[in-house]
Formats: structure tokens, C-alpha cells, sequence
């Protein structure tokens, strides 16, 4: 009942976490965020490994899905340092998010609840002709924000899985152990008498 329990649970951290990271990639794919949409895919096939292994009694699976977490958590408590500009981190920098390739920014920075989005012309003559240059006010959210609960709802399901996890493993292993015990005694337990080609038939004689 346990080892149902846990599985069952894991299994909807599992299905909770693909509901919420296939949200997430489809905005970072709309703000050309190359680095977390990498980081998203592996973290996709991880967590359909994860949940492989759960339901099919994989406990290998369910370990290297554990491990992958810790990843992901120190991943995300990066991304929340990088938004919130912690130490000498700046959300402005191309190079960690876009890879230097372009000079898109989070979705959400024009997209968040109440932004209005005003052209301005003429650009500047630093901007790219490329690029249109835009300014931003009226926002009820600023989109650092919207990224920093993504991944704080991330590490939220991250941790819970984590400990699920190393419950369900733990489980499938004493399970493993008990199923070998019983095989064994079945192996080398108490066999009966066989017949062997050695016997003979011996006449019988009944006195009157």
C-alpha cells in the first residue's frame, strides 16, 4: 500500500512538473531564451524518464531522476539570482540567456499583465535596424518577477519530487529484496522424495 502510495504521488509531482515546464518553454520559444529552452528539453525528457521508471519499476530511473533535480533546483536558484540581479549578475546580458545571438528578452517583459508598449521614433542610432526600439511602462508585474515564480514554482515541485523520489526507490528496493527471499526459499527449500530407476519390485507371497 506504501510503495502504491508513493508511486502514485510521484507520479503526479511528475505529470505536474511536464504541465508546467511545457508552459514555460512555450515562452521562452516565444522570447528566443536559447539557454532555458535547452536546460527545459533535458529537463522534459528527464521527468518522462522519471515517470518511466515510477510506474514500471525502474529504480534507476527514478534515481538519475532524483539526481537531475538537484540540477535543476541550483539551475533555477540561478535563473532567480540572474532576474533579480543578485551580486554582479545582470537580467540585461545577452550572453547567458540568448547565447550573444540576439537581443530578445524575456516574453513576459512586453507581454506581462497591464504593459503598454510604445514605439519609439526615431531610434536611437546605437539601436539595430533589425530591431524596433520600444519603451515599456504600466506594468502590474515586471517581467523579472514573473520569471523569478516560475522558478520558485519549479523548486517548489523540484524538492517534492526529490523526497518522493528517494521514497519510492527505497520502497522498490525492500520490495526487490523481499521478492529474492522468497525466491530463494522456494529455490533451495525442503523437496520431496524422487523416484529413481533403482527400485525394484519384489513378488509378494499371502499365507492361507
Amino acid at each position: 500500500m506504501g510503495c502504491c502510495s508513493g508511486r502514485c504521488t510521484l507520479a503526479f509531482i511528475c505529470g505536474m512538473q511536464l504541465i508546467s515546464i511545457l508552459e514555460r518553454q512555450i515562452f521562452d520559444f516565444l522570447g528566443y531564451q536559447w539557454a532555458p529552452i535547452l536546460t527545459n528539453f533535458v529537463h522534459i525528457i528527464t521527468v518522462i524518464l522519471g515517470l518511466f521508471g515510477t510506474v514500471q519499476f525502474r529504480p534507476r530511473y527514478v534515481t538519475g531522476y532524483a539526481v537531475w533535480l538537484v540540477l535543476w533546483v541550483a539551475w533555477n536558484v540561478f535563473i532567480i539570482c540572474f532576474y533579480l540581479e543578485v551580486g554582479d549578475l545582470s537580467k540585461d546580458t545577452d550572453l547567458i540567456m540568448t547565447f550573444n545571438i540576439s537581443m530578445h528578452r524575456s516574453w513576459w517583459m512586453e507581454n506581462g499583465p497591464g504593459c503598454r508598449v510604445t514605439p519609439v521614433t526615431p531610434p536611437p542610432s546605437w539601436a539595430p535596424e533589425d530591431h524596433r526600439y520600444i519603451s515599456i511602462a504600466g506594468c502590474l508585474l515586471e517581467y523579472q518577477y514573473v520569471e523569478v515564480a516560475h522558478s520558485s514554482l519549479q523548486i517548489i515541485l523540484a524538492l517534492a519530487g526529490f523526497i518522493y523520489a528517494c521514497y519510492v526507490v527505497k520502497l522498490i528496493s525492500e520490495e526487490e529484496d523481499s521478492f529474492d527471499f522468497i525466491g530463494g526459499f522456494d529455490s533451495y527449500g525442503y523437496q520431496g522424495p524422487q523416484k529413481t530407476s533403482h527400485l525394484q519390485l519384489q513378488p509378494m507371497y499371502m499365507s492361507k
